[in-house]
């Protein structure tokens, strides 16, 4: 312990100096803690890794330090501690001790779902459950997070617990080789997780000229099954829609399915899941809002002529056709991903860009029709305490493009005629029209809204006078006002 001790000091004083060298240098010094992956007799016809702790020297106590840490006392730990400083600092400790304690499973381990793991686990969360069926290709090397060349022809989830191991070894991690469906749906989905990734990408491989990268394919159908359990059981789910074909990372969005737009992925699994589960929204995705650069690469036999990619299927329904990917855009997906859960987990606020496709013009009318509005009711604009772009944020951020009593989603044309009924009034009366005092309202919303009270809407609304007011406090916040 004393060895422990002072490398431990070492380290930190390394960190403080900044040398990284000296630092690397005396973490070489510390007693081997990095399980390594073994495979059983029975974990091959499985898939299944068996973590086995390292000879190191038969030190039976270093063993139990490793595999018997409660996930609630590791940030106890001086090395899981230093380790995960910088977000201790970020969150403070409470929060990253729940993120430490959590439980996330991640289903699709390619491009997205493989950096998406890779960062809850440097996040430090405590437990994570990777599933997938592929195995590593060399063509999947210019989007995985982790595989190297001696990976190729590795199960994913394999590989990326192999690599983890030497990354954050006190994270317990289970993988496992499995097709997500109907008949492994409680294997993957027990132990009540506090979230669940959706990285299953989707190509529809029926046909030879079906380049289209909208139809719902297997993949597809598995995505709206996964997202229809994940609702059913009440967990919460991220899924990520169709990361190939894309370039722009500025126009990677998160909101709830119902918003996203431009995504053939996305409108596909929106039907699916409307039709056969009635399930209308309230499900997270991560998508792009650029139209697809590129469509599904024909598929060509070994002779060189266009085959049916279906009679190459090692399982029914198995991608074998392929889509362009610049590998970045995967990548960003996944850390995208892997942010918004940790920030969910650690309890802290962040509020995602919401999806309006407004453009200045719209909010210079916005404006112009405050003021009138104002003339009108109060015979002068001098209360107006708010320019365009406080207008912006105002419609924007706080009521995100629609009626503050209407929180249905509109996209595409709905969103674009709605900003022709919508205008902005005072919630209360007795206060200047500042950016915390200004509501987003149709035109005969807002001549209801001047001929009643705070009171009245307190006394027979009070959903949604706490919704309101809630929303105005984070303008407040927001503006420090």
């Amino acid at each position: 312990m004393e060895e422990r001790a002072k490398s431990l000091a070492l380290i930190a004083a390394g960190a403080l100096l900044g040398s990284i060298t000296a630092t690397v240098a005396v973490l070489k010094l510390l007693p081997p803690r990095i399980a390594t992956v073994q495979y059983s007799n029975g974990a091959k016809s499985n898939g299944e890794a068996v973590l086995s702790a390292p000879a190191a020297e038969g030190n039976s106590s270093l063993k139990a330090e490793m595999y018997e840490i409660d996930h609630a006392d590791l940030l106890k730990d001086e090395i899981v501690s230093e380790q995960l400083t910088r977000n201790i600092q970020f969150f403070g400790f409470d929060a990253q001790q729940k993120v430490t304690t959590s439980y996330v499973v991640v289903i699709g381990l390619g491009g997205v779902g493989s950096h998406a793991a890779s960062m809850l686990l440097r996040s430090g969360v405590g437990r994570l459950l990777l599933v997938d069926f592929d195995q590593v290709s060399l063509s999947s090397l210019n989007r995985h997070a982790v595989a190297t060349r001696i990976d190729v022809g590795t199960p994913k989830a394999l590989c990326l617990k192999k690599h983890f191991s030497s990354i954050y070894p006190e994270c317990h991690i289970d993988a496992k080789v499995l097709l997500y469906d109907a008949s492994s749906e409680e294997e993957i989905l027990l132990g009540d997780p506090d979230f669940v990734l959706d990285c299953i990408d989707n190509i529809d491989t029926k046909g030879v000229h079906g380049n289209s990268l909208c139809t719902l394919g297997r993949w597809g159908r598995v995505k709206v099954a996964l997202l229809a359990a994940c609702v059913r059981r009440g967990l919460k789910v991220l899924s990520a829609t169709g990361a190939g074909a894309r370039a722009d990372p500025t126009r990677i969005r998160v909101a709830d399915l119902r918003e996203s737009t431009n995504d053939p992925l996305s409108r596909a699994v929106r039907q699916r899941l409307r039709r056969d589960h009635g399930i209308e929204g309230g499900i997270p995705v991560v998508f792009s809002l650029e139209k697809p650069k590129a469509k599904l690469l024909p598929f060509k036999g070994p002779n060189g002529d266009e085959e049916n990619p279906s009679d190459y299927q090692v399982v029914p329904g198995f991608r074998v056709r392929i889509i362009p990917v610049l590998g970045t855009i995967p990548a960003i997906f996944g850390q995208i991903m892997a942010s918004y859960v940790v920030t969910r987990l650690a309890e802290l606020q962040v509020h995602m860009e919401p999806i309006v496709n407004f453009d200045m013009d719209h909010y210079r009318v916005l404006h112009q029709r405050l003021i009138e509005h104002e003339e009108l009711i109060y015979g002068t604009s001098i209360q107006v305490q708010v320019d365009v772009e406080e207008v912006m944020y105002v419609a924007k951020e706080l009521w995100r493009g629609r009626s503050a009593r209407d929180q249905t989603t509109k996209v595409g044309r709905g969103m674009w005629r709605s900003v022709n009924e919508l205008m902005l009034v005072r919630w209360d009366k007795s206060k200047p029209a500042s950016a915390s005092n200004l509501i987003l309202l149709k035109f005969t919303e807002a001549d209801e809204h001047e001929s009643t009270t705070l009171e009245d809407l307190k006394e027979h609304e009070p959903e949604f006078f706490t919704r309101v007011t809630s929303t105005l406090k984070r303008a407040e916040l927001d503006l420090a006002l």
